[in-house]
């Protein structure tokens, strides 16, 4: 199970690029509504009907949670006390966490960026405590996968798949998409 959060703000394209291309990979990935209300509102006012919402999730711990950035939307995300439960036990149960955008500094604010390689949105790099900015716009390090915005939301998403699946399927996913 891989749960993707969603606040009211989020970045559309940073949310839907990768939910997109794990289901293409066939990831079981739901989205998950921080609120009660399952509509989850986007930065750009493109409404999202969320398949749960976080009172609904089970007790099992994901393999993958999943934060996009966009402004509240990230903000939003860290005030969740529950999201911040889940991402720090998702990561001690040996999953994986993945942020992109505004949303690694979450993962800075709760300590879980020390000794680890990552990147953000530029302005956010003060809030990775512990890390080593890189200079990269997607890197892995280990357990934790981060990404500069929303115009490398692609290759975020497909960084997720080939944590999960293999980088062969991510380079499948990503051909069949192609636009040439």
């Amino acid at each position: 199970m891989i749960y993707e959060f969603l606040a009211d703000g989020f970045e559309e394209v940073e949310a839907l690029t990768p939910l997109d291309m794990l289901r293409r990979a066939g990831a079981d990935v739901k989205t998950v509504s921080i609120t009660e209300n399952r509509t989850v509102m986007g930065a750009h006012k493109i409404p999202v009907v969320a398949d749960l919402t976080v009172k609904e999730l089970t007790k099992e711990t994901p393999e993958m949670v999943i934060l996009p950035g966009g402004m509240p939307g990230a903000k939003n995300l860290r005030s969740s006390k529950e999201v911040c439960r889940l991402v720090s036990e998702t990561l001690e149960a040996g999953g994986f966490a993945a942020a992109i955008c505004a949303a690694p500094f979450i993962l800075g604010e709760l300590g879980l960026l020390r000794g680890k390689r990552a990147t953000c949105y530029p302005g956010f790099e003060k809030d990775l405590k512990g890390a080593t900015l890189a200079e990269e716009k997607v890197v892995r390090d280990g357990k934790v996968i981060t990404a500069a915005g929303m115009g490398v939301a692609l290759p975020f998403g497909a960084e997720l798949v080939a944590a999960l699946f293999g980088k062969e399927k991510a380079a499948a996913i990503l051909d069949s998409i192609r636009a040439d």
